[in-house]
């Protein structure tokens, strides 16, 4: 398998490209070989099924129905050469961090005096996730906003996802990723620049201001670290909504408490990630594990491989997982479940300008009163009445628009 620029293994990536000098920024493209497409077409036909679930709802976890239908369309209908297209139509490079190949996406725009600004994803995500907001940010006066809110945008794929490479050693955890992105942004010739992430990108969009305000003007963030610890204990702990709580607040809670219940995967993940590796052999496999990421998104999904198109489609969620697939990249990118130290979800020490935006399905939606102590400098907070974990995915306008009007206050 080869790409322009790099040379890669089929059908993963090398952690560093042979012959590549550190520091250089090299162009990347990615064409997929038939033969790897027409395997995991094979793959997905020769699937040996379980019987149904002995429930009607997911409490057992992804649907068997399902999983049944998303495989009908993807060995049947999906095409993978679509998505190609649109990476292709995108300016992609590769360059050597700390001894990783990084790979990311880097579109300036053509408006005088954009801002630069580093989005990162999360899992079950990759850089797949924010393709819906690349033209929003970095044109806006193409797709209804003003000139002073263009963006230079840039959008890194996390070591061991994607294109990116495989780390071979321990340490590649949130600290040593938000170092890499400080790095990579001065590399681009942005001293100071703005930061924005959900999921694992929302924590280390967090670590990042911590570690470097200097760099970071300001954040943005669709999954808040705001719980207070104590309070995040105690859902951890299954205890009973503490008293004296806002409903707001008791709400966020209950919704913390039910996450903590349902998230075997990270509990596999962050003890035992290599377990995991049948998802490495079985793109159905696979696709079951990322689909049952929380409760609210899983049956977002089932609906819409039952027909009804909200806000996710098949194809969002097939390029992501083909993605993943033929990258070879399940299982290291689980790992950076195992290599962090951090509380999901409790406050980091933030002190540089914050823009929060709180969705309603989202695995707690963070109240203002968490937020403002959280984050001392918080310029923007948005409560949404829709959308959920992937915000810049599912609701791309609101996204941006938290994005432009939190970020309008403050000069680079």
């Amino acid at each position: 398998m080869k790409t322009d620029g790099t040379t890669v293994d089929a059908p993963g990536l090398k952690a560093k490209a042979s012959g590549a000098k550190d520091g250089a920024i090299r162009p990347f493209k990615f064409h997929a070989t038939q033969a790897d497409l027409d395997d995991l077409k094979r793959r997905i036909i020769a699937t040996r099924w379980p019987e149904k679930e002995t429930v009607d709802d997911q409490t057992q976890g992804t649907p068997l129905a399902t999983m049944k239908a998303l495989a009908e369309y993807w060995a049947t209908k999906y095409d993978w050469r679509k998505v190609e297209a649109k990476l292709d139509a995108l300016p992609q490079f590769m360059t050597e961090i700390d001894g990783l190949d990084i790979h990311f996406i880097h579109l300036r725009s053509k408006h005088e005096n954009a801002k630069p600004i580093i989005i990162t994803h999360g899992w079950p995500g990759s850089i797949i996730e924010q393709l819906k907001i690349i033209g929003p940010l970095s044109d806006p006066t193409a797709h209804g906003g003003m000139a002073e809110d263009a963006f230079h945008v840039v959008i890194p794929s996390i070591p061991g996802y994607g294109f990116s490479g495989k780390p071979d050693t321990t340490g590649w955890g949130p600290n040593r990723i938000a170092k890499a992105w400080v790095t990579l942004m001065k590399r681009l010739g942005y001293e100071k620049f703005f930061a924005q992430g959900g999921d694992w990108g929302g924590l280390i969009t967090d670590v990042m201001s911590v570690q470097s305000p200097e760099n970071v003007l300001g954040m943005a963030t669709n999954f808040p670290c705001t719980v207070p610890p104590e309070i995040n204990n105690a859902a951890f702990g299954g205890a009973p909504a503490p008293a004296g709580l806002s409903a707001d607040e008791t709400r966020a809670y209950d919704q913390l408490s039910f996450s903590y219940k349902h998230v075997a995967y990270a509990l596999i993940m962050g003890s035992r990630p290599q377990t995991l590796l049948a998802t490495a052999d079985s793109p159905v496999g696979l696709a079951t594990m990322f689909l049952d990421h929380d409760q609210l998104s899983l049956a977002l999904i089932s609906r819409a491989f039952a027909g009804k198109q909200e806000g996710l489609t098949r194809d969002d969620v097939l390029d992501n997982i083909t993605l993943t697939w033929l990258t070879n990249t399940a299982v290291s990118a689980y790992r950076i479940y195992w290599e962090n130290k951090h509380p999901f979800v409790s406050p980091f020490g933030v002190t540089v300008p914050v823009v929060v935006s709180a969705f309603p399905d989202e695995l707690y939606q963070a109240p203002r009163s968490w937020a403002e102590k959280a984050y001392p400098n918080m310029v923007y907070y948005k409560k949404h009445n829709k959308g959920g974990h992937f915000a810049a995915w599912e609701q791309p306008e609101l996204l941006v628009e938290d994005i432009r009007e939190g970020f309008r206050s403050i000069k680079n």
